[in-house]
């Protein structure tokens, strides 16, 4: 079984069909999922979609792009979602240089302010990384996001960075992008990644995995994600299933 561990199906992508792509999902095998809300509207549906199905943990928190919108009101509130019971990490909260919706230094404070939500409340980090590697990582050595632990959401670098992020107590979340023919370095990090520190997502609906690219993603995909990196390895789909199943339960701190 399969633990797809960041996914948005509570956008506008997935109105009306939640209920269907989750059906999907299970029938390739894919029993859980942990759904990121990361404003208001999304943090709403993903709570109430893991309120009713199984299976279904969250993840809520600010994203980068919603930097600007940062406040002592959002924090407050973000402190009475983080209580709910499905909640199994914070996030996805980082830095976007690519978007460039808010000054470096309006993201860095609400990143900031975010991981220290998080250790306050003992919950691991998601992190949102787009064209700011350097900085991302300063801060979470900054403020030892490790203590908690945390994903190095999207991974999408080499080797190097994949160790320096390792070194701080962060784990590696491949997705789609290590299935596409012009990310050598994603396939090599999935190669070299310690087994225990590995996790499968899709990030859907974007990053759609080979043979799906261009399409809508969706989480029963993360199957062929888990099938790549198994390729690459030389282990077999189950093996990986199991393994990375394995370290999202240990991190998100559930049962079997």
């Amino acid at each position: 079984m399969l633990f797809d561990t960041h996914t948005h199906i509570n956008v506008e992508q997935f109105k009306g069909e939640e209920a269907e792509v989750i059906r999907r999902a299970n029938e390739e095998g894919v029993d859980r999922m942990a759904v990121v809300g990361f404003d208001y509207p999304t943090i709403d549906k993903a709570l109430e979609l893991a309120h009713a199905y199984d299976g279904i943990y969250t993840i809520l928190g600010w994203h980068p792009t919603e930097s600007a919108t940062y406040s002592d009101e959002v924090e407050e509130k973000l402190f009475r979602f983080l209580s709910d019971k499905s909640v199994v990490a914070m996030g996805e909260m980082g830095l976007d240089y690519y978007w460039d919706t808010a000054p470096k230094a309006v993201q860095h404070d609400a990143f900031r302010r975010q991981l220290r939500v998080a250790k306050e409340l003992n919950l691991p980090v998601s992190i949102h990384n787009r064209e700011a590697t350097e900085d991302t990582y300063k801060i979470l050595k900054e403020e030892h996001a490790g203590d908690t632990g945390g994903i190095m959401h999207s991974f999408n670098l080499d080797p190097y960075w994949m160790e320096k992020f390792l070194d701080i107590g962060m784990h590696i979340s491949l997705n789609g992008i290590v299935t596409f023919k012009n990310a050598p370095e994603v396939k090599e990090s999935a190669v070299q990644v310690p087994f225990d520190k590995l996790l499968v997502e899709t990030d859907a609906p974007y990053l759609a995995p080979m043979p799906n690219r261009g399409k809508r993603n969706e989480p029963g995909y993360v199957r062929y994600v888990a099938e790549e990196i198994a390729r690459l390895r030389g282990l077999s789909l189950e093996e990986v299933a199991e393994q990375t199943t394995q370290n999202a339960l240990k991190l998100f701190k559930l049962k079997e």
